[in-house]
């Protein structure tokens, strides 16, 4: 058994296949001899995000354990892959060690130069990606991902080839316009040109926060988080004074709510 103390990086990643192996062989464990790469897809999913909740809330322990759970699901699919004849994880990485270099041309190519922009490394970054045969420059952005931040990633790319506007004052006249044909629709009565418009009004409100440099997931969650603890914080007052939450007109909840709210203002 290697020592842990002086043990590598190379090392470590040799055991965790090991230990996969294990899992996977005959006399392993039943339920990883079960699974496959599209039976692992959820936890896959589910691993990741608590990746992000865990550099979200700045606990560095629990992101070193998050992301060797994430790193699990990682080696897992690449066994799965080996054993079908399909690819190693040693190919894997090869792959993403040549697309980094590859697709960063003003680092590890010939115009590589003292001075890099963070715009000129996305172009080139999206430049050679197009190149490797994207028929679109908004291709590569996967269908099921969350839907902010699916509409900020294509609003992202489409601003690579200068659709785009330069500051966000338009982009805020957009929303209003969006919502202003939402109201309309809805006033109208007809559900399925309000659902359409509702989404315009999300897609132009993302693009704003993509221009005042916002994401808007991230925003989007805490914002949740917030509405979580306060909701929270109303049963809670509720509980103490002995009074039913149930019973309460909206009038009474929205008396507390700017109480709670206050209170939160204050201490800040």
């Amino acid at each position: 058994m290697t020592n842990r103390s002086q043990s590598t990086v190379g090392q470590e990643i040799n055991r965790l296949q090991e230990i996969v192996t294990q899992l996977r062989a005959p006399d392993g464990c039943p339920w990883d001899q079960e699974q496959t790469p599209e039976s692992l897809t959820s936890y896959l999913i589910e691993e990741a995000y608590e990746v992000v909740e865990a550099i979200e809330d700045g606990t560095a322990s629990e992101l070193k354990s998050e992301l060797g759970d994430l790193l699990l699901h990682i080696v897992m699919q690449a066994h799965i892959a080996e054993e079908q004849d399909k690819f190693k994880l040693q190919d894997a990485i090869a792959s993403i060690n040549e697309k980094l270099i590859r697709r960063h041309p003003h680092v590890f190519g010939e115009d590589n130069s003292s001075e890099k922009r963070l715009e000129d490394a996305v172009v080139n970054w999206e430049k050679v990606k197009k190149s490797e045969g994207r028929k679109s420059w908004i291709d590569g952005v996967p269908k099921n991902l969350p839907g902010l931040i699916r509409a900020q990633r294509v609003q992202e790319k489409a601003s690579n080839v200068g659709f785009d506007w330069s500051d966000v004052t338009p982009a805020l006249e957009k929303f209003h316009e969006e919502i202003d044909e939402l109201v309309v629709e809805w006033e109208q009565g007809d559900i399925q040109r309000s659902r359409e418009e509702f989404g315009d009004v999300l897609f132009s409100l993302v693009n704003v926060a993509r221009l005042m440099k916002i994401d808007s997931e991230t925003a989007m969650r805490q914002a949740i988080d917030k509405f979580d603890a306060r909701f929270r914080a109303l049963e809670a007052v509720f509980a103490n004074e002995e009074r039913d939450i149930e019973a309460a007109s909206l009038e009474e909840m929205d008396e507390v709510w700017d109480r709670i709210k206050h209170k939160v203002a204050f201490r800040k």
